[in-house]
């Protein structure tokens, strides 16, 4: 670390004697930063334009290799008096002129009217940006149902999220990590606080390699510069079409708010959000293992539902005392909690495969219920420093609390004889966990471009306590089972550095960058002896994109990234998920290294755009969730790596406006997956392999001024896994809505999941099957939900807010 820090200042240091330079910082009357303001230098005699740029986030401009002499310095921004102001650059001068101040121009911002619709998608070097605006059935719900319209990703009936065909992926908030797992942070984040959706399929070295197939960043929206902000809605569901039977009626409302105060130096935010949003539903399921000749067949029936609720408080306060110097501090506290009911009616039939003979059956009524309950607490602080010669460091800190409490509980009863109870059992876990992340950032410009690196520390423990307590019928007491209880205890470290250079030359704008990491891993369970990882890895990264003309570029990409396993598919105590499930992790399993590389071209035309990215993921120690044999009746599920994994795509992704009310977006994704490896000591081979495509639209009609229609539809099709395969999956919607009071307030009516009885809306088919056993379950959820959103919006909400989110904690939720 020395080294690279000394290699930096000596870089810094002969910089210098290159040429002049000439910086500054250009804001308005009231000292807040003037982002894309044009930078023009101009020669002094004839008034010839020498160079220019554009400032920054922070209104920063940097003009560089300057020959000495006399130059007017003009700076522009619509809305703004023009600045000119005439300045003299020495030999071996790095001039900083310091703060340009604009003057709005009132006459120009009161005649100037703009109307429009944002443009849905842009295309960066190493990202896709896509508007979370235009996807109007996601009012009123959460990031998930923002993410899941985006081309790259797909979301089958369990909300797992898979990008480009692959599961792991990391979740940012505002650019800052998230080590939750995606489906829960992002089941959490309120959809109306969403500006944009970015989706980093490369990742450059300057971010954490955790995701095998790449980073969403959720960018949350901002208030504008000295003015009061408040934004707000409520949502609540109709009655539902259906009941399937279950236990309870489902209920589905929710609220959510923001505000946000800037004045001078302060910029100070809070948000807070509840939901309840259940959902009804069934399962049908057909199992049957074979053990010693005796055929056993247990198919099943019954319901399968969710009830969900949670709330969420975050705030953050700004402090930039200069220039030079900004503090942030931010506080987050949440609570979820989720119960899933799956209470199944089992008819079990056994038939000796010698004979033909039926030799038992028995049919009875299994009441499952899993609840969890999720508490996280965090408290992060940030701190950037702009040195006189425009390079920054950047110190952060965070650390968080979170503890996680479940219960699985089985009540096996006789049929119909209900009063008659079998087998009680429950599974009882608590999972306490600290963490923290520190890290320090040094940014500096050299040459064209801009060298950053830095230096990171992570801490994750977890001590978990898990028991499973089979009731003793006679004198109704629970006990304890030893060989499924212990605790189980995960500690992980990891440092890291990186370095990564980034610039333009002509019309190519380039990233490179190396990670270095050094992690361990120690689980403690009951054994005597722990299970220790230790892992020392290269992470490099290379992104290019290259304008042939202003209309079309073409883009180029790789990243190495790490998919680490969490406390759940390390523990190997199983946990009755259902009356025919134990699932259990292996604290051997090592983490998913992958190898992505793409490969593409955007073309914009005047009334639109199109993109084609071919893209390839090659995956080793695939970690795979498997089914065994347990007894007659149980399955054991059991997390372990499977093999090596080769993932080839395409990705299509288009928007067109081909009349002024009339919009529509299309991405499709298709990939050939192959999987080859082993199980179970290699008893089991695998070699599979199937075409895999995916189709996400969205179509927006403005019937008048203040009223619109959106329609879209989610699919993805059918897709082997390393013991059978998932049915297709596909959701549509639409939705109407209607702007009140100059565009402050609205009304939106949602129909999700849109069947009407012929499109098998919202239902999966997840089969499997082994040398002695076979399972197929189809998992059906409510269909045809009706919705009504109501929002107001004072002082519209813009760009970013920097609210803080879980670190760790809702990972292993």
């Amino acid at each position: 670390m020395r080294s690279n820090f000394l290699l930096i200042l000596f870089i810094a240091f002969i910089s210098k004697g290159f040429s002049q330079s000439l910086s500054g910082t250009v804001t308005d009357t009231e000292r807040q930063a003037i982002e894309f303001a044009t930078v023009s230098l101009l020669n002094a005699g004839d008034s010839t334009l020498v160079t220019g740029t554009v400032s920054d986030i922070k209104g920063r401009f940097h003009l560089r290799q300057l020959q000495e002499g006399s130059y007017v310095l003009s700076i522009k921004f619509l809305g703004y008096n023009a600045s000119r102001t005439l300045v003299q650059v020495r030999n071996g001068q790095n001039l900083n002129v310091g703060m340009i101040q604009l003057k709005a121009n009132a006459k120009a911002l009161n005649e100037v009217t703009i109307t429009g619709t944002k443009a849905e998608t842009s295309h960066k070097i190493d990202k896709q940006v896509y508007s979370a605006g235009q996807f109007q059935s996601s009012l009123g719900g959460t990031a998930l149902d923002v993410v899941k319209n985006t081309p790259s990703v797909s979301v089958n009936a369990e909300g797992d999220i898979s990008l480009r065909g692959s599961t792991g992926l990391l979740v940012l908030l505002n650019g800052k990590p998230v080590q939750a797992s995606p489906k829960e942070i992002l089941n959490q984040l309120p959809a109306n606080t969403i500006e944009n959706i970015e989706v980093v399929t490369a990742p450059s070295a300057k971010y954490d390699p955790d995701g095998k197939s790449g980073i969403i960043n959720i960018v949350t929206k901002k208030g504008t510069a000295n003015v009061s902000s408040f934004s707000a809605s409520t949502q609540g569901g109709f009655p539902s079409v259906q009941s399937y039977n279950n236990l309870h009626a489902p209920q589905r409302y929710g609220a959510d708010a923001i505000a946000n105060v800037r004045r001078d130096k302060w910029d100070l935010a809070l948000s807070g959000s509840y939901l309840r949003n259940d959902l009804a539903g069934r399962r049908v399921g057909d199992v049957n293992t074979t053990i010693d000749n005796i055929y056993t067949s247990f198919p099943s029936v019954g319901e399968r539902s969710f009830k969900r609720y949670g709330h969420t408080v975050r705030a953050s306060i700004g402090y930039t005392p200069n220039k030079n110097n900004t503090f942030s501090i931010g506080f987050y506290n949440g609570r979820k909690t989720q119960y899933r009911r799956a209470d199944i009616l089992y008819n079990n039939t056994k038939t000796d495969l010698n004979t033909g003979n039926t030799v038992g059956r028995f049919t009875y009524f299994n009441s499952n219920l899993v609840r969890k309950i999720g508490d996280f607490s965090l408290a992060n602080i940030d701190f950037t420093h702009t040195f006189a010669n425009q390079s920054s460091l950047s110190l952060s800190g965070l650390y968080e609390y979170g503890k996680v409490d479940s219960r699985t509980e089985n009540l096996n009863q006789a049929y119909p004889n209900s009063s008659q109870t079998i087998q009680n059992v429950r599974n009882n876990g608590r999972n306490p966990l600290d963490a923290f992340r520190l890290k320090a950032d040094y940014a500096i410009n050299i040459g064209k471009g801009k060298l950053e690196t830095g230096y990171q520390y992570r801490l994750q423990e977890q001590n978990g306590v898990f028991l499973y307590e089979d009731q003793n019928l006679s004198s109704g007491d629970y006990l304890v089972v030893p060989e499924f209880s212990s605790n189980a205890d995960l500690k992980n470290e990891i440092h890291s550095l990186y370095s990564q250079y980034s610039g333009k030359a002509n019309k190519l704008d380039y990233v490179a960058g190396l990670r270095y990491e050094y992690a361990t891993r120690v689980f403690t369970g009951k054994e005597p002896d722990p299970y220790n990882l230790e892992l020392s890895n290269f992470f490099p990264s290379l992104n290019l994109l290259y304008s042939v003309q202003n209309t079309l570029k073409l883009k180029a990409g790789y990243s190495k990234r790490v998919q680490r396993s969490t406390n759940n598919e390390l523990n190997p105590y199983p946990e009755r998920e259902h009356s025919e499930t134990l699932e259990q992790g292996d604290p051997k399993i090592r983490p998913e290294f992958v190898g992505l590389a793409e490969l593409g071209l955007i073309k914009d035309f005047r009334k639109g755009s199109v993109s084609l990215t071919l893209y390839n993921q090659n995956i080793r120690n695939v970690i795979n969730r498997v089914n065994s044999v347990y007894n007659d009746t149980i399955l054991n599920r059991i997390f372990t790596n499977a093999g090596k994994a080769n993932l080839w795509g395409a990705e299509l992704g288009t928007n067109f406006k081909p009349v002024k009310w009339y919009q529509f977006y299309i991405g499709a994704n298709i990939y050939d997956y192959t999987l080859k490896g082993s199980l179970f000591n290699n008893e089991v081979s695998v070699n599979s392999s199937s075409w895999v495509y995916s189709i996400n639209t969205n179509s927006n009609i403005q019937l008048n001024k203040n009223t619109s229609f959106q329609w879209n539809v989610n699919y993805l099709s059918e897709r082997v896994t390393a013991q059978g395969k998932d049915s297709r999956y596909v959701i549509p919607n639409a939705s109407l809505r209607k702007n009140f009071w100059k565009g402050k307030a609205s009304a939106t009516i949602q129909w999700q999941n849109i069947d009407l009885g012929i499109f098998n809306t919202n239902e999966q088919r997840i089969t499997t099957w082994g040398r002695n056993f076979y399972t197929t379950t189809n998992y059906i959820q409510e269909k045809d939900l009706l919705l009504l959103n109501l929002s107001i919006n004072l002082n519209q909400l813009a760009k970013k807010l920097k609210l803080p989110s879980s670190e760790f904690g809702e990972r292993e939720f």
